[in-house]
């Protein structure tokens, strides 16, 4: 459940941005309600402390966008691509993120709580104090990304690809790794934390 919700004073509701492409749009406090940005681009635009209720981002392609403090509700991710996109602080409340990339970017401060992610692809993310409790991530990739900090308590990460990202704030005794794929730093990292004594041979 999203713990935050930004006061919106505009509200944009029922539009259709299907196929649009937007560039340079700022837009700060409004409320998107069943708004269709199904198969849309945008391009360096910025939406700070803003609502998106049952808005569908399905197949659309978000470049060097910021997303800053806002609210996700309800919306549909489907195939859609986050490349350098900036979503600091913002938080996720019952969406859906099948085949749903991410190249890029800073995602600090995001919570994800029980959010399902287990065909998503997270590259070379910033994912700092990312809230993932209990996340069921089952088959996801995240490659190279910052988790430093990241609440994963009872995160399901089963099959994960996990290589080259930073693994320091995980409890193997809270989160699920059976068959996650790591590296053997990566795998040193959490017998320590295990509680085991890592020598070389």
């Amino acid at each position: 459940m999203a713990e935050r919700r930004p006061l919106t004073h505009t509200t944009i509701y029922d539009d259709d941005w299907t196929d649009h492409h937007a560039v340079g749009l700022e837009h700060s406090g409004v409320a998107f309600v069943d708004v269709d940005m199904c198969e849309a681009t945008n391009e360096r635009s910025v939406f700070t402390e803003c609502t998106f209720t049952n808005v569908r981002f399905n197949c659309s392609v978000q470049t060097d966008v910021a997303f800053l403090n806002c609210t996700f509700v309800g919306c549909n991710f489907f195939d859609a691509t986050f490349t350098r996109c900036k979503l600091v602080g913002s938080a996720f409340d019952r969406c859906t993120f099948e085949l749903l990339k991410v190249e890029g970017g800073d995602w600090s401060f995001v919570a994800l709580p029980a959010a399902k992610l287990t065909s998503a692809e997270f590259t070379g993310v910033r994912m700092r104090e990312a809230d993932l409790t209990a996340a069921r991530c089952e088959g996801a990739t995240f490659r190279d990304v910052d988790l430093s900090g990241a609440a994963l308590q009872k995160a399901d990460l089963t099959r994960c690809d996990l290589r080259g990202s930073d693994l320091s704030g995980l409890d193997p005794l809270t989160t699920e790794l059976r068959n996650a794929i790591i590296t053997t730093d990566q795998a040193a990292m959490i017998a320590v934390a295990l509680g085991l004594d890592v020598r070389p041979a």
